[in-house]
């Protein structure tokens, strides 16, 4: 038989051979999307780290001894359908932190205040401090995820979101809104924590000119909050002096390669340092959570899951 008869054969080898292996990669594309949808996306964790403080001079008061217990939450993109997450926030009570820190985006929907409020209701029994992200003031809106590969900025929706009630229910029940403010509290072993914060900078929305200025050199430790880390904010904060800046937004990549390696970050900061706790300068750490939720727009999270982190700060 020659090639030219053998051909029609081959060819059909082939075709079969190509339709399995499209086959196959749907099949796997189809069983990661359940994996990322239905499993890892309410796959929640506690991390937990420790870092020092640094050591004080000139002090005229007791240094604690005991660590500062530091609860950061972040990103809950809330939605009043979501349960689990309201009940697993609630239980991060039983930890008895000395302070929460919230770096916003907690609202995913219109009628999600109640649902926050649930979920944080214990934890508004400990001193608290917040601020806000893009996403607690416009409702999300449907978008092109390869948007977040060209590192264009999501323009914000028209939807507004009901945030000023919330804020006003956080204050009310003790929590301090450190939006372009700066402050002292005590909380804890006696740890005098100096406070500063910006509005979110992914959309310039940040005036550090109304906080710039050295962190009170009498506090124990220094914390400067930012919705989103961008590297700019960072330099001035530890300009400033501040011993840890907070920060959510990044989700941690979101959808990571294998080991949680993130692909984008979706802000000015490297990939490095999309998740955890990281130097910024010889002084000053940043630590970024994964945060808790996603947008109802983009439900999928992939070797990155949702998470809440306890920082151990030791004394100096």
């Amino acid at each position: 038989m020659s090639d030219t008869q053998k051909s029609p054969s081959v060819l059909r080898q082939a075709a079969t051979i190509f339709g399995g292996t499209m086959a196959l990669g749907a099949a796997t594309g189809a069983l990661t999307f359940a994996y990322a949808n239905k499993i890892e996306l309410t796959h929640f964790k506690l991390h937990r780290v420790s870092l020092n403080a640094p050591a004080r001079s000139g002090e005229t008061s007791p240094s604690p001894t005991k660590p500062l217990r530091i609860l950061h939450i972040s990103d809950l993109h809330m939605t009043p359908d979501q349960e689990k997450k309201q009940r697993w926030v609630a239980d991060l009570a039983r930890l008895k932190p000395d302070l929460v820190v919230n770096t916003g985006d907690n609202l995913g929907s219109e009628q999600a205040v109640p649902a926050v409020l649930r979920a944080v209701d214990p934890l508004l029994d400990v001193p608290g401090i917040f601020v806000f992200g893009t996403n607690d003031y416009f409702g999300p809106s449907p978008s092109n995820p390869m948007k977040y590969l060209t590192k264009k900025k999501r323009v914000p929706s028209a939807v507004k979101l009901p945030w000023e009630g919330m804020r006003a229910a956080f204050i009310e029940r003790g929590w301090e809104d450190a939006t372009h403010r700066r402050f002292d509290l005590t909380v804890g072993d006696g740890w005098k924590v100096a406070v500063a914060g910006v509005d979110d900078p992914h959309h310039n929305y940040n005036r550090h000119d109304l906080i710039a200025g050295a962190a009170d050199p009498s506090a124990d430790f220094s914390i400067g909050l930012s919705h989103s880390p961008e590297p700019e904010v960072l330099d001035l904060f530890a300009e400033d002096g501040y011993d840890l800046v907070m920060s959510g937004h990044t989700h941690g990549g979101q959808v990571c390669l294998p080991g949680g390696r993130a692909i984008v970050t979706n802000c000015g900061i490297d990939r490095s340092r999309a998740r955890g706790l990281s130097r910024w300068t010889e002084r000053t750490s940043l630590h970024v959570t994964n945060g808790l939720g996603t947008s109802p727009y983009a439900p999928v999270r992939l070797f990155c899951a949702p998470s809440a982190t306890l920082i151990e700060v030791h004394p100096g």
